[in-house]
């Protein structure tokens, strides 16, 4: 047996003004999870698309196990026993759960009819030997992108797979389910098999990977022993620069005016008498587990979903958000945290896209549209927000996830929005880039703007929020101000049952007894700092 199970040697991909990859290097031992790093346009997901087929080399070799490996497509990939969960997804939402995993594998009855029976049992035999809360049955399309996530890790570990490379696969799962994930990744790596693990997310690395793998601007930088490096020097060497981790939030003074109010928010699905205040120049940061309704208020709130019961007021007005278009036009920007279907036209350029919610009112002249003031704009704002694109006439499916996520921003900061909600803005964004997006949150946010900012990342609300407010199963247990906001804090409001008090907490040792001082069960959440705890 070889030293190595995967070699990369001297491997180069270019397109049309951009050379993505340019004599790149990478070995994975037998037995290993090795971690590749990069900010995004590194190269990292060419690099894995160049090993699955869907590209072609311009240069350069593959060997598995010693032996040459070339495939024309992702199917020989798989068969020759590379498995790739890729950071956007690859699933069919009209299809089933079990479907999606076992597509073109489908069970048969008699020899030529599919057994959706069999094909339902095969799937659920697969996912809870994975540990993952998935119905077989569910439409994936109904799925959250956290669950759909799960659905791709299954279809990848459904095959026999030697070497299975995971890209961005935690972007969209909490802490609990990263664990989950962990798990099955050591179960899978044996004697013959190994692990290529993309990620931004600094602190799995230590916990997951034997090696890290650098690379930076298409190009190949070092190979570390994870044991003996520091995510410092990690982080240094991704992107080149030293990282300050200085952009923090200024607090926000009691007499700021309320910009939005939320009172008794209800959904039939899930959400129950949600209320809070946003404030002038406020990061308010709405933090819990998967499920608990964050992304659901959002959704409530612009008009997305429908809304049973409560009332909405902007600047102590009234009003009613019955679609998107009626946000939008009351200067409220919602960036979902689906880029690719609610964010973005992939298929239009950079200039488009940016445009997009702009487009009547500021670059539309006697019913036509004023191409070069749509650029002109473009590039300006391309420019201040670090866009990585060639031209602003870039197709925007052709850059990396993490500049299209800036698209997003670009677009409602052209719309010159006072209240922007982020739903995961830094999901599937690097280190680097986080940073320009937490600086640019800030200086927003010290311009006037309101910002709503959903995460699952608790160390980025930590960092990032004024205040907290904190979701479980469809209701407000707690709104925290930043001297009160810990990691402990947070997540015991995060795990509070909607029909447990403070008291009830504080009694069965859940939360300390300095929770007692901030509200009572009675109070109000969102009434004023620390009144926690709603029944």
């Amino acid at each position: 047996m070889t030293d190595y199970l995967l070699e990369v040697e001297g491997v180069s991909k270019g397109f049309p003004g951009v050379q993505a990859l340019d004599d790149m290097h990478l070995n994975l031992r037998h037995h290993e999870v090795l971690a590749l790093v990069g900010e995004n346009g590194a190269g990292k997901s060419t690099l894995m698309k160049l090993l699955t087929g869907i590209y072609e080399p311009d240069a350069g070799r593959f060997r598995l196990n010693g032996s040459p490996l070339a495939v024309s497509g992702p199917k020989e990939a798989l068969e020759t026993g590379i498995s790739v969960i890729h950071q956007e997804f690859n699933l069919m939402p009209h299809l089933t759960v079990a479907q999606n995993i076992f597509i073109g594998r489908e069970p048969r009855s008699g020899g030529f009819l599919l057994s959706e029976r069999a094909l339902n049992q095969r799937a659920t035999a697969l996912v809870e030997r994975l540990g993952l809360p998935l119905k077989v049955t569910q439409l994936v399309g109904n799925l959250t992108v956290a669950k759909q996530q799960m659905v791709e890790i299954a279809k990848a570990l459904s095959y026999d797979a030697k070497v299975l490379i995971m890209d961005e696969p935690t972007a969209a799962l909490n802490d609990a389910e990263v664990q989950t994930l962990h798990d099955l990744i050591r179960r899978f790596t044996r004697p013959d098999t190994g692990v290529i693990y993309i990620s931004h997310r600094m602190d799995e690395l230590k916990q997951i990977s034997d090696r890290v793998t650098v690379i930076r601007d298409g190009q190949y930088v070092e190979t570390l022993d994870t044991a003996t490096t520091t995510m410092k020097e990690v982080i240094s060497l991704m992107v080149g620069r030293t990282i300050t981790g200085e952009a923090e939030p200024e607090g926000v003074r009691d007499d700021r005016e309320v910009i939005l109010s939320v009172e008794g928010l209800s959904t039939k699905e899930l959400l129950t008498d949600v209320s809070f205040d946003l404030h002038h120049g406020e990061i308010l940061g709405f933090a819990g587990l998967m499920g608990a309704g964050r992304t659901e208020v959002a959704r409530a709130l612009v008009g997305a979903d429908k809304v049973d019961s409560g009332v909405v007021r902007l600047r102590g007005k009234e009003v009613k958000l019955r679609h998107p278009a009626d946000a939008a036009k009351h200067r409220i920007g919602y960036l979902s945290e689906d880029r690719k279907q609610l964010g973005l036209l992939l298929q239009q350029d950079v200039s488009a896209n940016i445009a997009l919610t702009s487009l009547s009112e500021r670059f539309t002249r006697l019913g036509f549209v004023d191409i070069k003031a749509v650029r002109a704009k473009a590039q300006e704002t391309v420019r201040a927000l670090g866009i990585k694109t060639p031209s602003v006439r870039q197709t925007t499916k052709f850059l990396s996830g993490g500049n299209q996520q800036k698209v997003v921003i670009a677009k409602w900061l052209v719309k010159n929005c006072d209240i922007l909600i982020f739903d995961e803005p830094t999901r599937g964004i690097d280190v680097g880039a986080k940073e320009e997006i937490y600086a640019l949150l800030n200086d927003l946010a010290q311009q006037g703007k309101s910002i709503i900012m959903i995460s699952s990342e608790l160390p980025e609300v930590l960092r990032m929020a004024h205040r907290i407010l904190v979701m479980t199963e469809g209701r407000v247990s707690g709104i925290l101000s930043q001297s009160e906001a810990t990691q402990e804090n947070v997540m015991h409001y995060a795990t509070l049952r909607p029909d447990e008090s403070v008291e009830d907490a504080v009694e069965l040792g859940l939360l300390p007894e300095a929770a007692l001082a901030g509200g009572s069960s009675e109070s109000s959440p969102g009434s004023s700092e620390g009144e926690v705890g709603q029944r």
